[in-house]
């Protein structure tokens, strides 16, 4: 059952003729946790206060439970907010932050103990009920937070970054904690974040937004091995895809970059469709991992100059430079979707035995399972237009989990 539902959804600000959110549809079902994502000021914030009812909805439908909730009073939608403030009250402690909402309806005093204790248990804040907050660590009071939004077993969970005031080791706690939570409850969740590793961990789906518009929405895997454009592509993982100016050779059978020349394989030519681009310019995309040090001569290979190494522990990542033009796919509103920059800069992903210097020049092969092709004109990625002409449907505009949303 859908639980939330947007259906050309805007946000128009008259005094600053700003348009926030455009024709957003997006869905999000029973017991499905979906993550919104996207730099700052691309409207994911907006989305969420329209759906909780701090924000009027300048156009289109929104549906919780299947009723129109467009002049629905916040209280009447029988929603739950988690801030990323906390929002706790400093002066009660932590079985009365907990239950002050149950208190303001009236519920008996039995049934609300049973209900405070019953949460407690779940978020393990049990031994904590007689502390204030400001005895409590940042991941406490968050589920504190989280505690007072589920005593009152709503329909639908609304979060707003609620993890972006802890520090960096308790903030991936966290992740894990909040989606142990979310998926004992099983309540249908809307979160808003702006990291997008937080998005890919937690979500079930993830939707992506730029400059109010959704871009794509679908299975975080789904988002990382096929991103509709440029702007996803740069967007969803860390370190970012690499992302070069290329020129297709008029026999389609090599590709250039910078000074280099790469003979690809002919299946992966056809399955990414790219005959209408014989003897013209792409943009080709590498991920990190899909670079390795070559230890063979077979195989298309890349060759850069070492910049940095950064020793992790687990991995290396190797930045390098070569000759080509790197694209970049900025997240500004105020930008083009892509920019070229002199100076191919890249970055690799290696193991944590190979030894590498900076200064040192390398040869990376390349993993041609994961490259991606995209069109320089409107960014779109060649694979996911070929498997549309090829027959498959077009992705539907709501975002349903198996097929993706490009806007």
């Amino acid at each position: 059952m859908t639980a939330i539902s947007l259906e050309d959804v805007n946000k128009i600000y008259p005094r600053s003729e700003s348009h926030a959110v455009r024709d957003l549809n997006l869905s999000v079902d029973e017991g499905e946790l979906m993550v919104l994502v996207g730099p700052s000021g691309c409207g994911k914030t907006t989305a969420l206060r329209m759906v909780a009812g701090l924000e009027d909805i300048s156009s289109g439908t929104l549906r919780i439970d299947g009723r129109v909730a467009n002049d629905t009073s916040p209280r009447e939608r029988d929603i739950a907010m988690v801030f990323q403030n906390y929002a706790l009250y400093p002066h009660m402690t932590v079985a009365d932050n907990i239950a002050f909402t149950l208190k303001l309806r009236g519920v008996p005093k039995a049934e609300v103990a049973t209900k405070v204790s019953s949460v407690a248990s779940i978020l393990h804040l049990s031994e904590l009920l007689d502390r204030k907050p400001g005895q409590l660590s940042g991941g406490q009071r968050q589920r504190v937070a989280m505690g007072r939004a589920m005593v009152r077993e709503p329909a639908v969970f609304l979060m707003d970054e609620p993890l972006s005031n802890l520090d960096a080791k308790l903030r991936v706690q966290m992740r894990a904690e909040v989606l142990r939570i979310q998926r004992h409850v099983g309540v249908a969740t809307l979160y808003v974040t702006h990291d997008q590793v937080e998005a890919m961990t937690m979500g079930d789906r993830v939707a992506v937004l730029r400059s109010g518009v959704l871009q794509q929405c679908d299975t975080p895997a789904r988002l990382y091995d096929r991103p509709v454009n440029m702007f996803v592509a740069a967007f969803i993982g860390s370190p970012a895809m690499n992302l070069y100016e290329a020129q297709l050779a008029a026999d389609g059978e090599t590709i250039l970059l910078g000074s280099q020349q790469l003979e690809l394989p002919a299946s992966l030519i056809t399955r990414a469709g790219l005959a209408p681009f014989y003897g013209s310019k792409l943009v080709v995309g590498l991920r990190p991992e899909h670079l390795a040090i070559a230890d063979t001569t077979t195989g298309p290979q890349l060759s850069g100059d070492v910049d940095v190494v950064e020793a992790l522990g687990s991995e290396q990542l190797v930045h390098f430079t070569l000759d080509a033009k790197r694209v970049r796919a900025e997240g500004a509103a105020d930008e083009e979707e892509s920019a070229l920059v002199e100076g191919g800069q890249g970055v690799a992903r290696i193991g944590p035995k190979t030894a590498i210097r900076p200064g040192e020049r390398v040869r990376f092969a390349i993993d041609t399972d994961g490259i991606q092709f995209f069109d320089p004109a409107n960014g779109e990625n060649l694979f996911v237009r070929a498997e549309r002409m090829d027959g498959e449907p077009p992705p539907a505009r709501t975002g349903s989990p198996a097929q993706p949303t490009a806007v």
